[in-house]
């Protein structure tokens, strides 16, 4: 979940660009959400545990198999000793994640497991390289959740910053009505906004003096392009800020795909902390929400709604007579 408490230090939260795919994870997995995963960006690999265990892929939607056997994500599934897990590209979103029971136990930093990029903190999954689980204190394969749609682009909630009020009311209008597409200029840093239109300036922009900016924060450029800053941005900052996104829509920021369209809605303060207070308790009631893979018949209050048999077949009738 990244590092909380050091932005006086300059440094950022860092952690899983879509934290409700920790959160997800850790309903299926029956764990707490902190336990470290793999975060995969547009593509996984091929995977391999030394003993039993159990996984849980969540996050953007990713081809994946067992051994060959095609597995579903947003699901928890057994990985024996020995298996292949091959994890392929994304079919949707684009931050996927690798979660196993018991979390990655890599020596902590700072009280966290996560990698910093910017900050120098950990680094990339190397080819070959071993990484040392935790121990499990619950094994729950073949569980379901259904993932919040938070993979393609939409509407995102913010709420004014510091300078939103240098902007004229005829740019924040332009800018509310603008539907923008996710640029191919992004990462866990900030990821930047393109619009067919022209940009939107403040004036005396560029002479602000670098103040505490904050992950969420969309910062207007030189080129009038917006920059939504993302977990690993950088502590302070010059540009003119247009808003703030709320925190529970930055999972969909990150998850959005190269040219997903995305448009901002300004609500006020008071709307924003019911937004949140709403937010946090799905995320909170998601242990709920994991469901078997396979249901078990006896569960399954209306089963007589199936349609179990179709057709009926005799045993002494020859099918072929006229």
């Amino acid at each position: 979940m990244g590092r909380a408490g050091f932005l006086a230090y300059g440094l950022t939260r860092g952690g899983a660009a879509d934290q409700i795919a920790l959160h997800e994870a850790a309903a299926l997995l029956g764990q707490s959400p902190t336990h470290a995963a793999i975060e995969m960006v547009g593509v996984g690999g091929t995977f391999e545990s030394s003993v039993d265990t159990v996984i849980a892929l969540t996050g953007a939607e990713m081809s994946a198999s067992i051994d060959g056997s095609a597995v579903v994500w947003h699901a928890s599934h057994s990985l024996p000793k020995g298996a292949k897990l091959k994890i392929g590209g994304v079919l949707k979103g684009t931050y996927g994640y690798l979660s196993v029971a018991g979390g990655i136990d890599t020596p902590q930093i700072m009280g966290a497991r996560s990698t910093h990029f910017k900050a120098g903190i950990g680094s990339v999954l190397e080819p070959g390289q071993t990484l040392p689980l935790g121990a499990a204190t619950t094994q729950r394969p073949g569980f379901l959740i259904a993932a919040s749609d938070r993979f393609a682009g939409g509407d995102i909630r913010i709420v004014p910053s510091v300078q939103t009020d240098q902007f004229s009311p005829e740019t924040l209008t332009r800018f509310a009505q603008t539907t923008f597409r996710r640029d191919a200029r992004g990462n866990r840093q900030g990821v930047r906004m393109d619009a067919e239109t022209d940009g939107f300036f403040v004036d005396g922009g560029l002479s602000i003096v670098s103040e505490v900016i904050t992950e969420g924060d969309i910062q207007v450029t030189g080129d009038g392009a917006p920059y939504v800053l993302m977990c690993e941005c950088q502590t302070t900052g010059g540009y003119p800020r247009i808003g703030t996104v709320l925190p529970c829509d930055l999972a969909r920021v990150a998850q959005a795909p190269v040219g997903a369209p995305l448009r901002f809605r300004f609500v006020t303060v008071d709307e924003a902390r019911e937004v949140e207070i709403k937010s946090r308790a799905e995320i909170k009631a998601l242990a709920g929400r994991a469901k078997p893979l396979v249901r078990d018949p006896h569960d399954i209050s209306d089963l007589l709604s199936y349609q179990l048999v179709s057709g009926a077949v005799s045993a002494t009738t020859d099918p072929f007579a006229e």
